[in-house]
């Protein structure tokens, strides 16, 4: 009897699941919907994440543009003219930026400044430029001179890389980073 009420239960269950099988209309129209809903909440947010990895690599650019004027003043006792003056060995245009550096030597070697910044290609929306700056301060009693750098990010897209440092900080249409 046993093997009879086994046969008998899988039966069941067999004939049951034939007749629920698929899904109903309404079933796929409400998963669309959410399917929808998620991805007009998350597209906005993966598309700022591309624009920030990009901009990832204008803050290292300039960043070792700054170290490397660091390290070119340490040798040479004045700031290098050009980016490949530095031998860092990076690229002076990419897809998305073309970097700079220009140096101006006011009187004495005090305020000696070496400005680096980041200019968006024409075809890139949407992006934030950079600017650095490395100058040198007197630091002690002796009067030792030290070199210090910063970055700055334009608040305004349309703001120049190279508009964005004044003296020892950021001008007023961008934010201190570094």
């Amino acid at each position: 009897m046993k093997t009879e009420l086994k046969a008998k239960f899988l039966q069941h269950i067999l004939d049951k699941k034939k007749g629920d099988e698929g899904f109903t209309l309404i079933e796929l129209l409400v998963v669309i919907i959410i399917i929808g809903i998620l991805s007009a909440i998350a597209l906005p947010s993966f598309l700022n994440q591309a624009n920030k990895a990009k901009q990832s690599e204008a803050k290292t650019y300039v960043g070792s543009i700054n170290r490397g004027q660091q390290a070119y003043y340490t040798e040479n006792s004045s700031f290098g003219g050009t980016v490949d003056d530095l031998g860092i060995g990076i690229k002076t245009s990419t897809s998305n930026y073309t970097y700079g550096t220009t140096t101006t030597a006011a009187s004495g070697s005090t305020l000696a400044y070496a400005t680096t910044y980041s200019d968006l290609q024409s075809n890139i929306k949407g992006l934030r430029n950079y600017g650095g700056r490395v100058y040198l301060q007197a630091v002690g009693t002796n009067s030792e001179l030290t070199s210090i750098s910063y970055l700055c990010e334009a608040k305004d897209v349309e703001v120049s890389g190279s508009g964005l440092t004044s003296g020892s900080t950021c001008t007023t249409s961008a934010k201190l980073l570094k």
